[in-house]
């Protein structure tokens, strides 16, 4: 393979993969450091943990974050989470 069609490959693949990056959820200590965005919330999250992370995740890749960390979470028959959101 010669230079030019690897750094061409390269150069694709790398865009394709900064699409790919979601928001990551963190902790307080990590929050410390980043710059708040303000807040969302999920709701009638009738499934697990992980499909709250996962909508979090998508509301807060939504809003341009790239971190969140949850603030808040219930259960009265469904979930309902609260996160805050990061730069």
């Amino acid at each position: 393979m010669n230079i030019k069609t690897s750094i061409a490959t390269m150069s694709l693949l790398s865009a394709l993969s900064f699409g790919a990056f979601a928001a990551q959820s963190i902790n307080a200590e990590q929050a410390q450091n980043l710059q708040s965005m303000g807040t969302v919330s999920v709701s009638a999250i009738t499934a697990s943990p992980s499909d709250i992370r996962e909508a979090l995740s998508q509301k807060a890749d939504q809003q341009g974050a790239s971190a969140y960390r949850v603030i808040e979470v219930s259960d009265n028959n469904s979930w309902h989470a609260t996160a805050e959101l990061y730069k």
